[in-house]
This record gives C-alpha cells, sequence and structure tokens, in this order.
C-alpha cells in the first residue's frame, strides 16, 4: 500500500483558512478533496497533495461566474485530518468547516461498521457508507441543506448554464468516498482473501455485476428490520409459577415510507407495497441482525423467517445486552404492551431497616468525617408503584427466569438484575459515600449506575442540604462588634448548619465580599456550642497574617489571637476560644505540633494553595484534624477540576471519591462536555458543600460603587518591534525541530520571551543599569495615565508579574519624582503591613505590587484606579487583584486599566478573552500549559507581530 504522507500541524491550519470543496470520482476513494483561496492566490502545498488549476464558480456583484484558480488536491485519506481539525478553528473557512462536519459524521458511520460492498459505476471494487437508518438520512439531509455555496463551488461537466452539483448528491459521495478508503489498510489484502476490497488501487470487477446488484438492494433506499416480541397465552390467567413461550417476529420496515410495515413472511411472500427487492434488503437487514445477536441465526436458514422461539436464558440476553447490540445495528425490539410494568430496581441506604436514627436528631449523627459508622446498604424493588415483599423477592431469585406470575400479572425480570442485588444485599458503606449517593440520587454497582433512595436521618440530612433556607437561622453572634449583611448572615447560617452536621464547606464568595468577618462570626457561634468549642487555626498566606489579626481584634475584641509564625511560635496555654494563625509554609514545618491540638475548627484562607493534592502542603494540612473543616477562596477552581476535587477532599474527605475514580466518572466527562448527566449529578453533589456569591449578583452588594474596565492599546518602539520579530523567528524554527518534552519548555520561554518585550526591552534583555525613557510605549502609557491620575488626586494600584519589571517602573517614576512603593513576595510581613497602611492613609499615592504577591487578601480601598501593566493568562487571578480595590468598603468608582501591545500576542490573549467573558468562570485548561499544547501553526498565528511599530 502506498503510505499518503502525514499532513504536518502548519499545512493543516493553512489549509483550513483555504475554501474546500469535494471533487467525486470513480471508484469513491479516488475522489479529492480541493483546497482554493477566494482572493486567487496559490494556496500552501503539503506533502500529501498536488496543485493543479480547478473551475469555480464564484459570486462577483453582477452575478457569478466560472473562474480557473491553483488549488490542492488531497486524497480524501489525506484530507480527513485537515478537514475536522477545520471545525475547531475559529479561522477556517466556513467551507472548510462545513466539510470537516461531513468529515466527522462519516467517521461516526464507519466506526459503526456501516460499509456495504459493491461495485461502481465503472464496475470497479467500491465500499459505500450503509444501510443508513432513518435518523441517518435525515442528519444527512440537514448537513446538506446547510451547504454554504464555496462547498460545491466546483461546477458540472459541459452544463450550461452554470450549475453547480446537487448538495445530498455530493455529501452522500463524500461519505462513500470516506468509506471506501478506510478500510483498505496494508492488512485488509490479507483479510480479503485478495485485492477485492482491500487494495487502494482500483480493481475491475465486471464479472461480479449480478452480484453487487443484489447487494445495492440493501443500500438505505430499502428497508430495516425491528423484532417484535410475542408471548402466546399471555392474556389467559394460569396460576403462579408458569412458563410461558417467547417468540420473536421479524417485522420489515420501508426507509422511504415509514408507515409502511410488515411481517417478514409477508415480504418473503411477495408484498408489491415493499418492491420487488424487499425480499433481499429484509434478507440483508436479518443477515446484520444475525451478525449483531446470534440467536436469530436459524431465521437465516428458514425457508420463510416468520418467527423464532427463544429459550428463557436468550429472553433474559434479550432483556439486556441483546437489545443494546441490536440497537447499534439499527434494530429496535418492541416487548406487549401487556409488559409495559417491568420490575425496577433502586438501592437503598440508611440507618438499619426500622428506619429510626439511633441517636435521635440529625444533629447527633455519626460524624461524615470519619468512617467509624457504617451504613445497610439495601435493595428495593417494585412494581409500579408497589413495593415487594423480601419474600416475593426471593421467589423472584429462585424462579431465575426472565418472565414470573407476580400479583395477578406477567412481569419482565433481568435475573442478572436480581442476582447482582442479591449479592449486594449486605453491603455496608460509609456515611459520606452514602450522602454523595444519596444527593445525586444514583450509586455505581458493579459498573451499572442505579437508583439510589435514602431512609431515615440520611433523608432528613439530604432534605436539609438541599433546602439551606428552610432552616432555623442561628442568628448573629451578640460579641460580633458589627452588624452583618443579609448575605454575610445567610453565609452564617449555611457555615453553622455544615459544621454542626460534621460536614465541612468551602466558602467560594468573590474577594472582598467579607469571607473573614464571616468565619469571625462563625467562631463565636460555635463557642455557644458545648460540642463545638475549640480553638480554631486560621492556615493563609503570609501577606493575610496581618489582615485576620486587624480584623479579630476589631469584630471580636477580647478574643484572643496568636500568631504561630517566627522563631518564637509557641501553643503553650492555648484557650478554648482562641484564634491562632499560622502560614502555610509554618503549617508545613510544624504539622505534627499542630495536629496533637484538639481543634474545633480549621480554616483554609485562599485554599487555592491546597489545590495541588499530592503537594506537601495539601497532605500536611489533611493530617490536622478538627471537629469542623471551612475552605476560604474566590476561585475553587482555577485550572481544572481536580482542583476542586482537593479542596472538598479537605473540607469533607470522602465526599467526592478517590480522585481517580473523580476523574473518570466526572472531571474528564464535564471538562470535555461529553456527559451533560455526569455534570448534572456533579452539582448535585458538590452544590450544598460550596456557596459561591459574587459581587454582580443580585442583592449582593449593592452599595459597591460602579467599576469601569478599559484595554489600552499601546503599540511598539521599533526597538521592541524588531526583538519581537528575531524572538518569534528563531524561537520558532527551534520550537519545529524539537521533540515533545523539549517543544512545552521552548513554547514557555518564547511566551515569556514576548511578554517582557512588550513590557520593556530592558527586562527582557536583563540589563543592570539601563536607559529606561523612550523604549518601551507601555511605559509610555503608563506615564500619561499616572500624570492624569494624580492630578486629580487620586490613588493608583498597578500589578505587574515580573519583579525586575516593577523594579524599571519604581526607577523610573523615581527619577521622574512620583512617590510608590512595591510590594513583592520577598517583603517582610511588617513591612508589607505598614505599606499597607501608609497607601490606605494617603501617604503614597503609587502602589506597585507583584501579582503572585499581593493579588488576594490586602485590603487597598484607597486606590481609585488599577493598572494591569501586563496580561495574565487567567482572568480569574486578574479579577482577584483587581478586588484589592473593588471591594467592600470601597466608596468611588474603580476604574481598571489593562495595558496591552498592539498586534503581538498580548492583543490576541485579550481578544480570546473577551470572546470567552462568560465562560471565564467556568474556564478549566486555562494559563501557560494550555498553550504548550498549540501546534506549530497555531503558535505562529498566536505569536506572529501584525502591524509593525509606530
Amino acid at each position: 500500500m502506498q503510505r499518503i504522507p502525514a499532513t504536518t500541524p502548519t499545512e493543516t491550519a493553512g489549509l483550513a483558512c483555504c475554501c474546500a470543496v469535494f471533487i467525486p470520482a470513480d471508484p469513491a476513494r479516488t475522489g479529492h478533496v480541493a483546497f482554493w483561496r477566494p482572493d486567487g492566490a496559490a494556496p500552501p502545498v503539503p506533502a500529501a497533495g498536488s496543485t493543479d488549476d480547478v473551475d469555480v464558480v464564484v459570486h462577483r456583484d453582477e452575478g457569478v461566474e466560472s473562474v480557473t484558480v491553483p488549488a490542492v488536491l488531497l486524497p480524501v485519506r489525506a484530507a480527513l485530518p485537515v478537514l475536522t481539525r477545520a471545525r475547531a478553528n475559529a479561522r477556517a473557512h466556513r467551507a472548510t468547516a462545513f466539510w470537516g462536519s461531513a468529515a466527522v459524521l462519516a467517521l461516526r458511520l464507519t466506526a459503526r461498521g456501516l460499509l456495504l460492498p459493491g461495485l461502481s459505476p465503472t464496475d470497479h471494487d467500491a465500499w459505500r457508507a450503509g444501510p443508513l437508518r432513518a435518523d441517518d438520512l435525515e442528519r444527512l439531509r440537514d448537513l446538506a441543506a446547510a451547504m454554504p455555496p464555496e462547498a460545491h463551488a466546483v461546477p458540472l461537466d459541459d452544463v450550461e448554464p452554470l450549475r453547480l452539483p446537487d448538495p445530498e448528491r455530493l455529501v452522500r459521495g463524500f461519505l462513500d468516498a470516506v468509506a471506501d478508503s478506510l478500510p483498505r489498510s496494508p492488512a485488509a489484502t490479507l483479510a480479503a482473501g485478495g485485492p477485492a476490497f482491500a487494495a487502494p488501487q482500483p480493481q475491475h470487477l465486471p464479472q461480479q455485476r449480478a452480484w453487487a446488484s443484489d447487494v445495492a438492494a440493501g443500500h438505505d433506499a430499502g428497508v430495516r428490520l425491528s423484532l417484535r416480541v410475542e408471548v402466546p397465552g399471555l392474556a389467559h390467567d394460569p396460576p403462579d409459577g408458569s412458563r410461558l413461550p417467547f417468540r420473536v417476529v421479524p417485522q420489515v420496515h420501508s426507509v422511504s415510507d415509514p408507515a409502511l410495515v410488515a411481517d417478514a413472511a409477508a415480504v418473503w411472500a411477495g408484498t408489491e407495497a415493499f418492491g420487488p427487492r424487499a425480499r433481499m434488503d429484509a434478507l440483508l437487514a436479518l443477515r446484520r441482525a444475525a451478525r449483531a445477536w446470534s440467536p436469530l441465526t436459524p431465521l437465516l436458514s428458514a425457508a420463510v423467517p416468520d418467527s423464532l422461539e427463544l429459550a428463557d436464558d436468550e429472553i433474559a440476553d434479550l432483556l439486556g445486552a441483546g437489545t443494546r447490540l441490536l440497537a447499534v445495528a439499527g434494530v429496535d425490539v418492541h416487548w406487549p404492551r401487556q409488559l409495559a410494568h417491568r420490575l425496577t430496581a433502586r438501592a437503598v441506604i440508611g440507618p438499619p431497616d426500622d428506619g429510626q436514627d439511633p441517636t435521635g436528631t440529625v444533629s447527633d449523627t455519626p460524624s461524615l468525617l470519619s468512617t467509624d459508622a457504617l451504613l445497610a446498604f439495601n435493595w428495593s424493588f417494585a412494581l409500579g408503584d408497589q413495593q415487594l415483599t423480601r419474600q416475593e423477592l426471593d421467589r423472584l431469585a429462585e424462579a431465575n427466569r426472565p418472565m414470573v406470575r407476580l400479583r395477578d400479572q406477567w412481569v419482565l425480570v433481568d435475573p442478572e438484575e436480581v442476582r447482582r442485588a442479591r449479592a449486594q444485599q449486605d453491603r455496608k458503606v460509609t456515611p459520606v459515600d452514602a450522602l454523595g449517593a444519596a444527593l445525586t440520587g444514583s450509586a455505581e454497582i458493579d459498573g451499572v449506575r442505579v437508583d439510589v433512595r435514602p431512609t431515615g436521618w440520611l433523608a432528613t440530612l439530604r432534605e436539609r442540604l438541599a433546602d439551606p433556607e428552610g432552616q432555623e437561622p442561628v442568628g448573629q453572634p451578640s460579641a460580633l462588634a458589627a452588624t452583618l449583611r443579609d448575605y454575610q448572615l445567610r453565609g452564617l447560617n449555611w457555615l453553622a448548619r455544615m459544621t454542626s452536621l460534621g460536614l465541612g464547606g468551602c466558602l467560594a464568595d468573590d474577594m472582598g465580599l467579607g469571607k473573614t468577618i464571616t468565619l469571625i462570626a462563625l467562631h463565636l457561634h460555635r463557642q455557644t456550642d458545648p460540642s463545638a468549642v475549640g480553638p480554631t487555626l486560621v492556615v493563609c498566606p503570609t501577606s493575610l497574617m496581618g489582615n485576620w489579626q486587624r480584623e479579630i481584634e476589631k469584630f471580636a475584641p477580647g478574643v484572643p489571637v496568636r500568631r504561630f509564625h517566627g522563631s518564637g511560635r509557641s501553643l503553650d496555654g492555648l484557650d478554648d476560644g482562641e484564634f491562632v494563625l499560622t502560614t502555610y509554609g509554618t503549617m508545613r514545618l510544624d504539622a505534627p505540633q499542630l495536629a496533637e491540638v484538639a481543634w474545633g475548627m480549621v480554616v483554609a484562607d485562599e485554599a487555592q494553595h491546597v489545590k495541588n493534592p499530592y503537594s506537601a502542603t495539601a497532605k500536611e494540612l489533611r493530617g490536622i484534624g478538627a471537629r469542623a473543616r471551612v475552605a476560604l477562596t474566590g476561585t475553587p477552581v482555577e485550572n481544572n477540576l481536580s482542583e476542586l476535587w482537593a479542596i472538598l477532599d479537605w473540607t469533607t474527605p470522602g465526599l467526592l471519591g478517590r480522585l481517580g475514580t473523580f476523574r473518570t466518572r466526572y472531571a474528564q466527562a464535564v471538562e470535555g462536555g461529553q456527559d451533560p448527566a455526569a455534570a448534572e449529578r456533579l452539582a448535585r453533589l458538590v452544590r450544598p458543600f460550596l456557596l459561591r456569591r459574587r459581587k454582580s449578583d443580585p442583592g449582593i452588594a449593592p452599595e459597591l460603587p460602579p467599576k469601569t474596565e478599559t484595554d489600552r492599546a499601546v503599540s511598539l518602539t521599533k526597538e521592541q518591534a524588531g526583538l519581537y520579530e528575531a524572538v518569534v523567528r528563531e524561537s520558532l524554527a527551534e520550537i519545529s525541530a524539537a521533540d515533545h518534552m523539549a517543544r512545552r519548555g521552548l513554547i514557555v520561554k518564547l511566551l515569556t520571551g514576548l511578554k517582557q518585550i512588550c513590557n520593556h526591552p530592558a527586562q527582557f534583555l536583563k540589563e543592570e543599569r539601563p536607559r529606561i525613557a523612550g523604549r518601551s510605549g507601555k511605559l509610555e502609557l503608563l506615564e500619561e495615565l499616572l500624570d492624569t491620575i494624580l492630578s486629580e488626586g487620586a490613588s493608583v494600584l498597578v500589578f505587574t508579574q515580573y519583579v525586575r519589571m516593577a523594579r524599571i517602573i519604581e526607577q523610573h517614576l523615581s527619577a521622574r519624582g512620583v512617590s510608590s512603593q512595591f510590594l513583592h513576595g520577598g517583603t517582610p510581613v511588617q513591612e508589607r503591613e505598614e505599606m499597607v497602611r501608609r497607601f490606605q492613609d494617603g501617604a503614597i499615592p503609587v502602589f506597585l505590587l507583584s501579582l503572585k504577591a499581593a493579588g488576594t487578601g490586602l485590603n487597598l480601598t484607597r486606590a481609585e484606579h488599577v493598572v494591569h501593566y501586563d496580561r495574565w493568562w487567567n482572568p480569574a487571578v486578574e479579577a482577584q487583584a483587581t478586588d484589592r480595590a473593588y471591594r467592600i468598603g470601597q466608596t468611588r468608582p474603580v476604574q481598571v486599566h489593562r495595558l496591552i501591545a498592539e498586534g503581538t500576542i498580548e492583543d490576541r490573549i485579550a481578544d480570546m478573552l473577551l470572546r470567552k467573558r462568560e465562560l471565564a468562570d467556568a474556564v478549566l485548561g486555562s494559563g501557560d500549559a494550555a498553550l504548550t499544547e498549540l501546534s506549530d501553526a497555531e503558535l505562529a498565528d498566536l505569536v506572529e507581530l501584525r502591524g509593525g511599530a509606530r
């Protein structure tokens, strides 16, 4: 077999921007897909294709005309990767994207085994896509109806006036071309016993024309098959325990006329309504059904396949796997109406059979943070809405057949389902597993998802979690020296209820909505409950310790608070009602000492710090026990759903199962958008344990002033443009020659370098004593903004990712006489707090901040302006930084300025974020890591400099 060279990613992206049109041939696999450009320019030529002049029909102001254009011709097999990738390329031409959709349909049909052998009009061996069901034909016709003019712009030969191919016939020809191309692999000749229908070269077989005509009868213009299950004697009333015979009757349906249905026996007898080829069509359909489900094989040898009796084990198989296999082959199974009430089974999870809560109240249920208590896992069988007794279930198991007489009616039973239920009868589950099943309403048992009904206090618990507003509010603690806002009070009620049940929770409010004061109120409330009394440990970033201490002293005066941080840290003399503040770094070092304390509550502030469950920080935090665990974060998901798992598995261990199982059962399906049912189950499971409020939600923060966000574009200087183009040129050449692992590192290096060039050449070149003025368009724009802001007497926050760039800005402002200060990761805690105080007091009007070190936790409401000097790939991180100024306590309008270098990678990233603004909260794959997976062509398109310098 001649090997077709693979199309490179660069070639694929280049061709996707061209128009695509399918040019059929005989046999179908020798057809081509032509790629041409509407402007008449030559398209890029890949190694797998050839070039030729093609006549196409184009639209002019005065009408349409045929013109000759240069085109790249790809064999259908080589064109498939180009077309399928074009569907996901926003820059692809609509005609190419259309044929990409057609390619996906063709591949799906082939994957279902819908291949028919036959001969082409010139008697060459050819596979065709078929037989197609009615829904397949409907999909084909819908697709053809959406065909853009350019997708069939090659005019018909020797036809005047100009006419284009019929869309439906052209799509059908393309499906056949794909079907004819794919089975021809190097091993196909061995499997076929010869070159016919296996070799890529056309085989001339005129002697098989008669046979091919018979096969063609089944080519979706004919019939489809269904099976009608009959049970003679079903209407009689025999005693319980009687057996009745089963038989299946093949039914033939006309594809062209869905209302035309007859038993196979009538079609065999020559029913005129079906046409002369109906018998052959029906035989072919019956062969396909027998290949899918072997018990039907005897019908093939019958003189008239009118019916077939089935044994009990065959009917039992037909109830489950058999019906699924036949459905894949396009054969439906119809059961008698009298058997519409099939036996249903669902799991029952809860306390012992008496349904009583042994502890008396929901609040006294076993702690779901432990596995000490086990709950019964039973099964409930019902006939319609009638519950079966244990004795009736035992009779079903003993009968071991698919249909039994029960309560004066015949009932279909899957014996395998009964056996599975009995095998699981004595199973026990942990309370947290039981709660997960109760919340989602289902559980996966031996790979099969079954419905679940909770009982006793577990049912009551589910109801309470599902209706948070229906519970008695706890009210604001009298010791709190503040008045909680309504939404903060609701958050307190939610946290109090969750922690009193032995459950944890994640308060995921936007930054600035008062998560800290809500947790202080929760601590005070818990001190009034003897079962919850105990010190509270707060683990937070270093920059937030001072804020926590000030807030506690302000809102809970008299409550002892200590910092467990620094060389003199100690836990001696710890009071039950005390707050202990520590950092993630200190917690990691002293976890054994912290684990010895009987904490009433442990709080993880900015909980995204433990989003990696394999990190040392996350592992050590898990070892610190507490009666309640609460996570605080404004971004529960920054990159993927595994981060959400890490947070909730700490607050409520076991709720989401093991990480590997969670990735398989939920994350992959949800992140890929492939399984809406899995997304809904995950939402039901997570919703009670995560409280998420945004500033934009109605009634949350009506007192906040308006916020204006502006993207400010700026041109590169000539020096910046020269550096940018040189780095792009050299890096792309190096990346294209690198292996996969090295390639990722080179891409990150390229992206980082380009962002630094956009900031200032001195940053990229790492100059020790740089000349600053006149070299960066961004810095000049920042000067203009600061001149205006400072002339109005306002204050401003300037965020950058890079310490070196902040130093350059700081040096430049100092030379211009502008007072500023710079906070970064190496700034000591006391100095940070002093910087915040000076800024809030108005002593320093310009506050330079490192995004990673100061993007969370700080309260900087003095600022009326926020400047993002460089772009961060994740919009949630930028939003958190903006929230240093735009938060509760801000009384003046806030203006956000994002500086973007025109025509650069920053421009493209800004455009991507703008187009996906509605998805920003749900984005699951952002950051540099996602960009490292771009193809060479996509990467080149992303980083290309457009528009040059000023």
